[in-house]
């Protein structure tokens, strides 16, 4: 944005135009009692005469300042108007004496007393009026800095929080995927093994992605929503590997509506039994502890499966891209931590505001 679109802009006309004639009127009053022991005639022609000068000055540095729209790349506008506003003194000063001189007089200049007015006044107003207006641009130009900085300050904002979703977004569209394909490929094991329960298992998972699907692409999500992609997920597993699974919850009500990234608890409990029951021969159970504390939210998974596993990074795909998450939305106050379970098996925790 240039200063002339700065200048122009409609909602600062009138306060800019105000406080620049509060300052030449004060300026000129100032002047005008600094000339009084020097000053042969009426008080009152004295203060008007330089206020006239003062709006005159303060007229030429806004006109200048809009006009000509365009300069050459050789002259400033700043030093235009300072230039500006130093010609427009003595020719003001001129124009006053001239039509203030009475029809038949003679001129001013043949009148010792205005003559020294005269010379009183333009040198007051030379020394004084383009200081001034250099003044009010240096002035006008750290304002405009100000404004720049803070524009650029939005825009960069807005575009990180663009970045921050768009992020956010990719890492929610892998959530969907990752749990479907998983559930696919136990779907298609039981097939390809013949088992009874494969009909059951497909019907129930039809039943859940009904109900699931249009929660997992929620900005947001509750405690209570995620419970209820939970309860099905579990029900859906116990039906696949009956013997295998056993799952409780245990859920503090005052928590059911705080916010969390969806499919928060999905992920947690799809982690379990991935990597803890899958894997393990004899199966085992998962303990699933929310509760509030204060102003804060845990969110516990437990499982007594196969335990942890080494891997790049110390967790696997689901768990990452959830750190990841929780990172975007609460930054430094959200923490998600994998420890081992004794005597088998892993826990997974999450500690997060108890925003609702």
């Amino acid at each position: 944005m240039s200063e002339l679109a700065t200048a122009a802009r409609p909602a600062g006309i009138i306060a800019k135009t105000s406080r620049r004639v509060a300052v030449a009127v004060t300026m000129s009053i100032g002047v005008g009692l600094l000339m009084m022991s020097v000053w042969r005639s009426s008080p009152s022609s004295l203060f008007l005469r330089t206020i006239i000068l003062g709006l005159s000055a303060t007229a030429t540095f806004a006109f200048f300042e809009v006009w000509p729209r365009s300069l050459p790349r050789w002259l400033q506008r700043w030093a235009l108007q300072v230039v500006a506003v130093g010609v427009c003194v003595p020719v003001t000063t001129l124009l006053i004496y001239v039509l203030s001189t009475p029809q038949g007089a003679p001129p001013f200049w043949e009148n010792q007393g205005r003559l020294d007015g005269f010379t009183h006044l333009t040198f007051a107003g030379i020394l004084l009026a383009p200081w001034t207006a250099l003044a009010a641009i240096v002035r006008q130009k750290e304002a405009f800095a100000r404004d720049q900085k803070l524009t650029f300050a939005l825009e960069r904002s807005e575009l990180e929080r663009q970045a921050v979703d768009a992020r956010l977004h990719l890492l929610q569209a892998q959530v969907a995927p990752h749990f479907l394909f998983n559930t696919l490929a136990n779907l298609q094991a039981l097939v390809d093994a013949g088992s009874p329960h494969a009909s059951p298992v497909l019907r129930s998972l039809i039943q859940y992605l009904r109900a699931a699907v249009p929660l997992l692409h929620e900005p947001a999500a509750t405690i209570e929503r995620e419970l209820q992609l939970v309860r099905p997920y579990l029900e859906l597993m116990q039906m696949r590997m009956p013997d295998r699974l056993q799952y409780a919850m245990n859920v503090d009500s005052s928590v059911l509506q705080v916010r969390c990234p969806p499919t928060t608890l999905l992920t947690l409990v799809e982690n379990a039994v991935r990597h803890g029951i899958d894997p393990s021969e004899e199966g085992g159970r998962i303990d699933i502890d929310i509760a509030r504390i204060a102003e804060r939210s845990v969110v516990r998974v437990t499982d007594t499966g196969a335990g942890l596993h080494e891997s790049a990074n110390g967790l696997g795909t689901g768990l990452t891209a959830l750190r990841e998450r929780l990172q975007l939305i609460f930054g430094d106050a959200a923490h998600l931590r994998l420890a081992p379970n004794n005597p088998r098996g892993a826990t997974v925790e999450i500690d997060m505001p108890a925003q609702v």
